[in-house]
């Protein structure tokens, strides 16, 4: 497979990393962008942006990014936290006042970050009418006790992680976070990054496609099934569902743990502008708020029983761990279902991120041979 772009001289392992994933990997479509100090360095495409009709991938073709969503609500929180309108540590309470009954008086914005609030997913049976709607969600992760004692123990808060710093964002600020994403962030930058896609952009998105080998997923019934599909409404990947992750329903809607649309290079470009500043200009995230960031946080065998799979969370990303090999402790990451991986590092000063279509099963290896190739480069 031919593909197109190109990458700066020092970094033609990372080109070949790509290539081979098409030739070794059975990737679908792709594309990868990494910045380093500001600069861009890489930026490639190619491939197949919808398997039903070989419609090729364009430059500027964006897709669904599952959890790599999470980058928008976590920078929003960050940037409020740095200016002093959040503080991180205080209750939701005192910004949400509903939000604080039933036990979840403790909960702080940053155990929600972390993963350990205690309220991994919305129990109330909601249509998708009503989770489109935003505000039944939010009255009903109000009126819910939390399961364990707020940040006592671990476990991955899919869409609640969205919603409940959403609504935080929005008490603040007056704006979804979708909505202070494009004020604040992104149409500054000129990301082709959305919480909601606008509706004439949907047509020219890439389709999630599944691979021949699906990892495999817990019961139904668990803990874990049950937050990511917000009670079976959401389909995974479902991806002929109306409530699929190729459907309008979803993706024209904010759902800021996992609804995001996006390019490689809007999101790496977001991860460089956090973490160095790009093309000159001043860095999106002080060194003082990376610092707070990348401070360990949560991770170990999960509330619900699930063994320690690697996995370790700062305040809102994941970082350099077992489960997850980046560059080193500045690292700061959100991975997408099936293989879609975006980060930032600010001692290496890299904005890096990987964006496929065709979902990775056991063994994908696909995103780790393009980081293994950029940790060579920069000799991390």
């Amino acid at each position: 497979m031919q593909h197109h772009g190109w990458a700066d001289e020092g970094f033609a392992n990372v080109a070949d990393a790509f290539a081979r994933n098409f030739a070794e990997g059975g990737e679908l479509g792709a594309a990868l962008a990494v910045f380093v100090d500001g600069r861009k360095v890489v930026d490639l495409w190619g491939g197949t942006a919808d398997r039903r009709t070989g419609r090729p991938w364009e430059r500027d073709t964006a897709l669904p990014v599952f959890s790599c969503s999470k980058v928008v609500v976590s920078v929003c929180a960050l940037l409020l936290a740095q200016h002093g309108r959040l503080d991180l540590d205080a209750p939701v309470a005192v910004y949400w006042p509903e939000f604080g009954q039933r036990g979840k008086e403790t909960v702080t914005t940053r155990m929600v970050l972390a993963n350990t609030a205690g309220v991994p997913h919305v129990e109330a049976a909601l249509s998708m009418s009503e989770l489109t709607a935003w505000d039944p969600v939010v009255r009903a992760l109000e009126k819910q006790k939390p399961l364990w004692e707020p940040g006592t123990a671990y476990e991955y808060h899919a869409h609640a992680f969205g919603f409940i710093v959403g609504e935080v964002i929005r008490r603040i600020t007056g704006s979804t976070p979708g909505g202070l994403f494009r004020e604040a962030v992104a149409d500054e930058l000129g990301l082709h990054t959305w919480l909601g896609v606008p509706e004439e952009e949907f047509p020219r998105l890439a389709r999630i496609a599944e691979g021949e080998e699906r990892a495999a997923m817990p019961d139904a019934d668990s803990l874990l099934v049950r937050s990511v599909t917000m009670n079976g409404v959401l389909v995974f990947p479902g991806v002929d569902d109306p409530h699929g992750w190729n459907a309008y329903a979803l993706l024209g809607a904010e759902f800021p743990g996992a609804g995001a649309v996006s390019t490689a290079r809007g999101l790496a470009t977001l991860y460089a502008a956090a973490a160095t500043g790009v093309d000159g200009s001043d860095r999106l995230l002080t060194a003082e708020t990376v610092t707070d960031a990348v401070a360990p946080q949560s991770g170990g065998p999960s509330w619900s029983g699930l063994p320690d799979l690697g996995a370790r969370w700062g305040t809102g990303f994941v970082l350099d761990c077992p489960s997850r090999r980046l560059l080193g402790p500045r690292s700061f990451a959100n991975e997408g279902a099936g293989g879609q991986i975006a980060f930032g590092d600010d001692a290496f000063g890299i904005g890096f991120a990987y964006t496929a279509n065709l979902m990775g099963g056991p063994g994908d290896e696909r995103a780790d041979r393009l980081i293994d190739a950029v940790r060579e480069s920069v000799g991390a």
